[in-house]
Order: structure tokens, then sequence, then C-alpha cells
């Protein structure tokens, strides 16, 4: 299976932050021909495929994919070209999957795209389906039983299915977008812009309830049951609750996994640990606990809650931060990119508070606390250096 860390990388190339040492890595792991499958599995969500059984442009589809690699091959200057051909063979394979589907009209994928802008719901066999969230359809299984129903903008699982092992399925939402999924213990699950959440269809009695945030944030309110603790899983850490309410974040591109606890308690400890209260650490409501990635130290401090929380409600709340630290959170509100190149402006610190406003109001209200000059093209932002 795929390791965190690969995963982070895959996620981090998809999303151009992939560092020059991070895609030697990559390289390596993708000369084993077992892990294009995995690769491919990423391209499906994050790459725009023409899934038009009708118009299914073979050449087209990967033209256009391949246009999107060289882009990046370009961007980060590779020593080789091994890993860009490595690159274009899963993505032949994935088009010639993508035929193959349409064809035998078996794919799941209800949409004519997939890109990095729709929310997707993969099942259990590899399947995606793409969630318009003003739409309702029914959640099945591969034989086809109802397993739960999209109602607007939330999943929502069923409890009656008898099951006598765990099935996954993993919802991903992509930035600029927000989306809540209601688990079959009655857990509700609120998702943030870029974030990736795996979860079984149903909890089986006698079983912890496991669930696995791969990256971004979300926000927990547990459905309490004392017999099966609820644990929610972020690559290197593991949050155990009963019965709470919480807030989980691990982008690819922080340094710590942050969980913000707002009622009941929690408990953290490392993944490749069986858990005790010994080495766990506990956190009170009000308190954030950062937990370092490199090192495993945990820091537990007094937390705005609000601040950490307020994105449920679509808001951005910024408290005397530097500009250079929230272009990230901007970014994955707005699905824009940020391209700042005033330092001066990187090191300022920024009190506002963002609700409805547009990603160009936005802007106008930066300008009035620093001046700036900046120019906008589609969803790319360049704010320019003061001369």
């Amino acid at each position: 299976m795929i390791s965190k860390k690969t995963q982070n990388i895959i996620i981090k190339f998809l999303n151009n932050q992939a560092t020059s040492s991070e895609l030697e890595e990559l390289e390596e792991w993708l000369e084993n021909d077992a892990n294009e499958k995995e690769f491919i599995n990423y391209v499906k969500i994050n790459y725009l495929v023409d899934m038009n059984i009708k118009k299914f442009n073979t050449l087209k589809s990967e033209r256009k994919l391949l246009d999107l690699i060289a882009k990046e091959k370009k961007v980060y200057k590779l020593k080789n070209s091994k890993i860009f051909f490595k690159y274009a063979a899963a993505i032949a394979i994935l088009i010639s999957t993508v035929y193959f589907y349409n064809q035998s009209n078996v794919s799941l994928i209800e949409q004519n795209s997939v890109s990095s802008e729709k929310i997707t719901l993969k099942m259990d066999d590899g399947n995606i389906k793409v969630i318009d969230e003003k739409g309702n359809f029914k959640i099945q299984d591969f034989k086809g039983n109802v397993i739960g129903t999209q109602q607007g903008n939330e999943l929502v699982y069923d409890d009656k299915k008898v099951l006598e092992k765990l099935v996954y399925n993993t919802l991903t939402v992509p930035y600029g977008k927000r989306f809540s999924v209601k688990l079959s213990d009655g857990t509700k699950v609120h998702l943030n812009a870029g974030t990736s959440l795996r979860y079984p269809i149903k909890f089986l009695k006698g079983k912890e309830r496991l669930v696995f945030v791969e990256t971004g944030e979300a926000y927990f309110d547990v459905t309490k049951d004392v017999e099966h603790p609820f644990i929610v899983n972020n690559g290197d850490v593991n949050i155990r609750v009963l019965g709470t309410e919480f807030n989980v974040s691990s982008y690819p591109e922080d340094a710590t996994i942050k969980t913000v606890l707002v009622e009941g308690s929690v408990s953290l400890y490392a993944t490749n640990e069986k858990y005790d209260v010994k080495n766990s650490t506990v956190l009170k409501p009000g308190f954030k606990a950062d937990w370092n990635k490199s090192n495993d130290v945990v820091k537990v401090d007094k937390a705005d809650v609000e601040m950490y929380t307020a994105w449920i409600d679509g808001k951005i709340i910024l408290k005397h931060m530097k500009f250079s630290s929230i272009i990230k959170k901007i970014e994955r509100h707005y699905n824009v990119s940020i391209q700042n190149e005033d330092k001066v402006l990187g090191d300022e610190f920024i009190t506002a508070t963002f609700e409805d406003e547009s990603i160009e109001q936005v802007l106008e209200v930066i300008n009035k606390l620093h001046p700036i000059e900046y120019s906008v093209k589609d969803n790319k932002i360049v704010i320019l250096k003061k001369e």
C-alpha cells in the first residue's frame, strides 16, 4: 500500500508544490511498475480527462495530459527525462482504462470530466463518482445495494446494512469548496478545501471506529460510543476520542499536525504505538496540540478556537498573521494561485475577517492595509515587486 509520505509527494506534485528532492524520490518510487496503479488513481482525481462516451478523443485527452506533465517537467528542470516518460506511461494506461470503462459502460463516473475542481467519491473497488454539490443521488456498493444518499452538500450513510468486513470510501474536496459527510454511526465530518477523508461505509461491532484524514482539514462532531473509540489517523498521529468536537489540520506544506479541541477530550499518540494513557497527550477544551511531523514532538497551547473553526461557516479569520503565512489559506479558500514578489508585504501582519467577499475584494482590503500592485489572470494572482 502506498505510504503516507509518498501520497503527500504525489499531492504536492499535482499542486505544483514538490521540491526537486521530492521529485527525485518520486522518480525512484515510479521505477516499480506496481506503483503506477496508485499514481493513476491520483491522476484520475486531479487531472482533466474527457469522459464523454460518444465524443471520447484518446489523442486529444492524451495530448492535454502530456502538456500538463510537460509543463511540470519544465518548471522543475529535472536532470533527466526518466520520470517524465514514467508519467507518460502511466497516463497512457489511464487513458486506455478510461476508454475501456466508457465503452463497457461500467464506470461509476457520471460527469463528462474529472478535474481538480470537482468533489469526488472513490469507492472501495476504485471507481470514482463525481459529486455535484446541488445534486442528489444514491450511494451504491459494487452490487448495487444502496448504502447512503447525497443530500445537497452532504453525504449521509445508512446504518442498516449488515457487513462482515470493513469497506472504505474516500471523499476528496478540492480547493475552493467545502463538503460534509455523516458517517454510519451519526458522526458528522466537515471537510475544508483541499481535504481527503477515507472512512468505512459502516463501522463494525467490536472494532474501533477508525477513519483517515489523508490530507487537509476536517472538523469532527463525534457520536459518543464508549464501547467503540473513534480514532482519526493523520499519518504519524492518531487522535482518539469517545464523543467530542474537534478540528484537525494537516496540509502537505504544514510542518505540524494541528488539533484544536472544542469540547470533550481527545488523546494523541503515535500511529506506530499502541494506545496507552501513559504514552498519549490529553487535550482539554480550548487548547491546541501541534504535532511536529519531523520529530513527533507535541506542543500544547491555549487556542483561539474561533480562528481555527470559522472555515466551517465559510469565514477566514486572520489575527495579526504575516501575509506570507496566510497565502496558502487564501489560495485554498478561493482556488487561486498567488505569487508574491513583494517581500515587504510578506512580512506585514494582517488582521481581517473575510466571509462573503470575492478574491478581488480581499485584494482590495489588503491594498488598503498595505498598498500593493497586482495583476490577475484567470485564477493566478501576481503581487508585483515595488520599484
